[in-house]
């Protein structure tokens, strides 16, 4: 093979060198794009020349500053950001530690209904992790519960942003692979919820087999909010259900695209943090309190009673959103340029001539992919992988046959939930967890480590059953699309 046959491996190694020296991730793929396009220029002009990189800024510009797909991201995030700091997620949790109260290991599954009611609003992994984390971490360790379940609950459950919809990660998917944001949110509810579901599962059953990793609460835990449960569940489970409802809702009954939803979304979140932090307290409503254990709370609770108090809780989650865009669409930037520059020097025809050479047939083809990002998850983030991964092997998948298992239209859909499963795993998997460096950031001294490896494990077996069963059972992702949009 000459050196310019080869250029595309080594963009790839150096973005593999690179990644590990601590650079921000941006600024690594947009150097490595440039400095290959040189590299290219100099070493064969029919591969590169100086008019390509005028192609660069209007690439860059149409793919993602004029895409209003992804103009819906902005508003997921501040979403999230909104239920955190106005403290409706942590009366959540409140409420739903109180309704399991009676149930094996009822603290670990009130985390993970909470997680999957966050995945519903947002997709923001960091901010769920953190903030379950920071809000029932520490109410666990006081009840005694096992450190490894603990940590392997909030960092499993944080992870499931990434799959239910609205999910920040299918929206990229959807616009990288040129297909319905809606039918990859309605794909991913039954697999999303399914795994859920496994969670659950395996918590009650553990618990249940050994009682001594989740104790139950004291006897003497009551509520202490006047009106009792059925105020609570009013208060505090009702309102953020309902702004799941009317996010979703809108999606799947045909009445707003998901950038649109994303809208309603972000005014529920205002329209909810409104009422919590403001109307409430004037109206003399009492925050919610127990008698027989110390509440759920956040290390910094939101000001109420004060409209002024409001408003800065607002610039703060405007702030943080901000930020996080700018973090995330400065990735797009790297990774478009990335992308293109490969293309442009041959990466997608080396990537298909290596797959071909192995003689592998369909199934062999989308089994070796998944563990490549199986195994890519144990070293970079799932934005990384999802802008790198899926533009080169995109080609390849369409051009699979898995024969009357799955309907040629329903195969790119099949194959982004797939990712989306498996991503999920990228999260967990040391040494670059990324759940993990955020739960252990905030968790409690006594949390170490070895606790959240250890922690963790049954819930990436479980996450790769979820995989496995969407891979031998496509309608799990494909029937529901198939019932409501069709």
């Amino acid at each position: 093979m000459t050196f310019a046959e080869i250029l595309p491996l080594l963009m790839f190694l150096a973005l593999a060198v690179f990644l590990f020296s601590g650079f921000p991730v941006a600024f690594i793929l947009g150097g490595i794009g440039l400095s290959f396009a040189f590299i290219a220029i100099l070493v064969d002009p029919w591969l590169f020349d100086w008019p390509q990189f005028n192609a660069i800024p209007a690439r860059v510009y149409g793919s993602i500053a004029e895409n209003l797909i992804l103009t819906a991201i902005p508003m997921f995030i501040f979403m999230g950001t909104m239920l955190e700091k106005s403290g409706i997620a942590k009366d959540l949790l409140n409420c739903l530690q109180y309704l399991l109260r009676r149930v094996p290991g009822g603290l670990a599954l009130s985390v993970v209904m909470m997680g999957t009611i966050l995945a519903a609003t947002t997709g923001i992994i960091g901010a769920s992790v953190v903030m379950m984390s920071l809000l029932a971490l520490p109410v666990m360790m006081q009840k005694n519960y096992s450190p490894a379940l603990s940590s392997g609950t909030i960092a499993a459950s944080g992870t499931l942003g990434i799959l239910i919809p609205p999910s920040i990660m299918l929206v990229i998917m959807a616009d990288l692979l040129s297909k319905s944001v809606g039918n990859l949110f309605v794909a991913a509810i039954i697999p999303g919820f399914m795994l859920a579901g496994f969670y659950m599962i395996y918590i009650v059953t553990i618990c249940w087999l050994k009682p001594e990793l989740a104790p139950k609460l004291d006897k003497d835990f009551k509520l202490n909010v006047r009106g009792g449960t059925a105020v609570m569940v009013l208060r505090s489970f009702v309102p953020p259900v309902l702004l799941i409802t009317m996010v979703l809702g809108s999606i799947l009954g045909g009445l707003a695209t998901p950038t649109e939803a994303a809208s309603v979304g972000a005014a529920g979140a205002i329209l909810l943090g409104l009422l919590n932090l403001v109307i409430l307290p004037k109206l003399g409503v009492q925050e919610m309190s127990f008698d027989g254990t110390e509440n759920i709370d956040t290390e910094e609770p939101a000001e109420r009673g004060s409209f002024l108090g409001f408003v800065r809780v607002v610039w703060d989650v405007v702030q943080r959103s901000a930020l996080t865009n700018a973090m995330i669409f400065g990735i797009f930037i790297g990774a478009t340029l990335f992308s293109y520059v490969f293309r442009q020097i041959g990466g997608e025809e080396v990537v298909i001539h290596i797959f071909d050479s192995w003689g592998l047939d369909s199934w062999g083809i989308l089994i070796a992919l998944m563990m490549l990002v199986f195994c890519l998850g144990f070293f970079f983030d799932w934005i990384e992988i999802t802008l790198i991964v899926l533009p080169v092997f995109a080609p390849i998948i369409a051009k699979l046959d898995f024969g009357d298992h799955v309907a040629a239209v329903d195969m790119v859909y099949w194959f982004a939930i797939l990712m989306a499963i498996n991503l999920q795993t990228s999260f967990l998997t040391p040494p670059f967890g990324f759940a993990l460096f955020y739960l252990k950031a905030v968790a409690p001294p006594e949390i170490k480590i070895q606790n959240i490896y250890k922690g963790i494990i049954p819930f990436v077996i479980l996450q790769l059953i979820g995989l496995a069963l969407v891979m031998r059972f496509p309608e799990l992702a494909m029937w529901l699309p198939r019932v409501l949009l069709n």
